[in-house]
């Protein structure tokens, strides 16, 4: 029988999106290329765009999510043709809405609906990424309105540090905290230890939960089928 596809189906492309998303800014900065922030302003779009996808069975989210990717989309354009600086602050708004709304429509996938399965798993994984996002843009938005809220990041615009952001999201949600990029202000700080409670919180409560509510209903299906 062939098998019907639904939203929660879609954790893997969306999983896999934002792993290249990470991936070519990493690819990007690190070859310095003219075009870079261009072409990882683009990847960000498609991005979005598979996310949109991903939740179109749930019609209101869909379109929300829909006119939020159109709106970076069209920021991004707009500031592509007329360099308008004044439009970075509303991109990295746009943005930050955009992951809040998907992370809140993948939250509610794996946390409150139905059995756990490996498909909501890769869910977790998916909703990991997206909070570690969320945090990013909101350092971004600090960079973008105090830009001595960090210190270690290259001098220049908001966008110029983005990887180098993100890269420090991601490490603060682990707990890692090499220390290359570390927080001055006090809501930097403070936004700093939310996150680091909030990845440690996740990892041991979340992500335990769903593994071991897969495992036991694997093996009540194991021991059911040897009766």
């Amino acid at each position: 029988m062939k098998r019907r596809m639904t939203s929660e189906d879609n954790f893997a492309y969306l999983t896999v999106a934002l792993i290249l998303l990470l991936f070519s800014g990493a690819v990007l900065d690190q070859l310095e290329l003219d075009v870079g922030d261009r072409l990882l302003e683009a990847a960000t779009v498609l991005t979005l765009a598979i996310g949109v996808w991903s939740i179109r069975s749930e019609r209101r989210l869909f379109y929300s999510g829909m006119g939020l990717a159109g709106a970076v989309a069209l920021i991004v354009l707009t500031s592509l043709l007329l360099e308008a600086a004044r439009l970075h602050l509303v991109h990295l708004l746009v943005m930050l809405a955009y992951f809040v709304l998907t992370a809140w429509v993948a939250a509610r996938q794996v946390l409150f609906s139905g059995p756990v399965d490996g498909n909501k798993i890769v869910g977790a994984v998916c909703l990991y990424l997206l909070l570690s996002l969320i945090w990013a843009m909101l350092y971004m938005i600090m960079i973008y309105v105090s830009p001595e809220s960090f210190a270690g990041l290259p001098s220049g615009t908001w966008f110029s540090a983005e990887p180098d952001v993100i890269y420090f999201s991601f490490v603060t949600m682990t707990t890692l905290g090499y220390g290359d990029v570390t927080p001055v202000l006090p809501v930097a700080r403070f936004l700093v230890c939310m996150e680091a409670v909030v990845g440690q919180f996740y990892i041991a409560i979340v992500v335990a939960s769903l593994v071991g509510a897969h495992l036991a209903r694997r093996q009540d299906h194991a021991s059911s089928g040897t009766r």
